[in-house]
């Protein structure tokens, strides 16, 4: 049992569930082996607590890393800060540098306010669509947070959100009478909104601004089209597409629809935490109507990181970057795939590049892919959010290394042996209570 592994056995005894984010469980990798804490990193280098490097061709953070691990330009912003204070009696003037870049940015918009994390800028965006249309309902599609606006959706079925990136979510802890209050439906199916939103008196409509796959031009005009309809706003939730495609969100290449709200978090800190709801003006100023308020939102460190963030990507052209290299990894994982036989589909959102299995044993599989990449020095995963720090040199050394286990594994598939070569439990796929 490794450092890692015999860390996470306590933690589960004295965290529920281990810690406070589910995509950084193990048990979503390889459960006895993933090395599940690190002692330092820096660009897509992580050392774990024996001192061990592995490659990051994962989660990068679970998104947040944009310019990747412990980047002096954003560190160095912060360091200059923190001597000087960071929470006060007295409002920082980044605060109002933030909003102020931010407006730039996203030129449909005339107001801002902040928050530390991506599930609580949803919150608070869905309350300020709720407190400017007088109406409760939510019609969303995708993966939007932890909060009871978002879980009461499975108060009607608890397949609600098998659809939506996390299947097996029990609605536990929130209140009934939510039920019905958040709607749910497919992406990019034309048909199913407008079913789902039929007889509904809808206060916004939710979509993610990409994960796997770009919103058709079709879908894009049906939501616009609904939205005149139901008289009901657009929220765009760009927390995890936010920053890569381009600067800012990725409706910004969506001719079709302008949201009446965006939420940014995740990449716009590199780390440090800091998410934003920008809106119409008319539509934020909703926020003061209802309550809307927190201590820590208010702290220093968040919006120099931005600031600094922001910057980066805007100085290098780091959207570009992500782009390329997300698309040459895609282009890649197709030639080793069709290589071997494997029947593998690439998503086409290139800055979270993906691939999906079409086996029955795709969590045995992806288990036996993880496990031999760890040998190799790798972090490996079938999405990689990619960062300015993966340059095409490290994938192509990592694209020889996953040859090398994709080779193995077509070996093992044509034989029927793959589970025996497990030396580890298989990964959890969805959510799972753990005891």
């Amino acid at each position: 049992m490794n450092k890692g592994i015999s860390l996470w056995e306590k933690a589960k005894t004295v965290i529920p569930g281990g810690n406070c984010l589910l995509s950084k469980r193990p048990e979503r990798y390889a459960p006895d082996i993933w090395p599940t804490y690190y002692s330092r990193a820096k660009g897509i280098e992580i050392w774990d607590l024996e001192g061990n490097k592995f490659i990051d061709m994962a989660q990068m953070g679970i998104g947040t890393a944009i310019l990747g691990y412990s980047h002096p330009a954003v560190d160095d912003a912060v360091k200059s800060i923190i001597d000087r204070g960071i929470n006060t009696t007295l409002n920082c003037p980044e605060e109002v540098y933030l909003a102020e870049k931010l407006l730039s940015i996203d030129t449909f918009a005339g107001g801002v306010k902040f928050a530390r994390t991506g599930g609580e800028a949803m919150s608070i965006a869905v309350r300020i669509a709720r407190a400017y249309t007088g109406k409760d309902d939510i019609a969303f599609s995708g993966y939007h947070g932890w909060s009871d606006w978002y879980l009461a959706s499975n108060l009607s079925s608890s397949d609600s959100l098998k659809d939506h990136l996390l299947p097996g979510l029990d609605p536990v802890g929130v209140p009934k009478n939510l039920k019905g209050t958040a709607i749910p439906f497919k992406y990019n199916n034309c048909e199913d909104l407008k079913n789902q939103i039929k007889d509904k008196e809808i206060a916004a409509i939710v979509i993610e601004g990409a994960r796997y796959d770009l919103a058709n031009q079709d879908f894009l005009k049906e939501i616009k089209k609904s939205c005149e309809e139901k008289n009901c706003l657009l929220i765009i939730d760009e927390i995890s597409s936010g920053w890569r495609a381009c600067l800012g969100g990725i409706y910004h290449t969506y001719e079709e629809v302008v949201p009446d709200i965006v939420v940014y978090g995740k990449a716009m800190g590199n780390g440090y935490p800091i998410s934003a709801i920008v809106g119409k003006k008319s539509v934020m100023e909703s926020a003061q109507d209802t309550f809307v308020s927190s201590t820590f939102w208010t702290e220093r460190m968040g919006f120099v990181a931005a600031l600094a963030t922001i910057n980066e990507l805007e100085q290098k052209n780091v959207p570009d970057h992500i782009n390329y290299i997300g698309k040459y990894i895609g282009d890649m994982w197709k030639k080793v795939f069709s290589e071997f036989e494997i029947d593998a589909k690439v998503t086409e959102y290139a800055p979270l590049i993906t691939f999906k299995l079409n086996y029955i044993k795709n969590a045995e599989i992806l288990t036996f892919i993880t496990q031999e990449m760890l040998k190799k020095g790798y972090l490996s995963a079938p999405s990689i959010y990619v960062s300015a720090s993966h340059t095409k040199e490290a994938v192509d050394e990592y694209i020889k290394n996953f040859r090398d286990v994709i080779k193995s594994l077509s070996e093992h598939l044509s034989d029927d042996t793959l589970f025996k070569k497990l030396e580890t439990r298989v990964k959890e796929e969805g959510f799972a209570r753990l005891t």
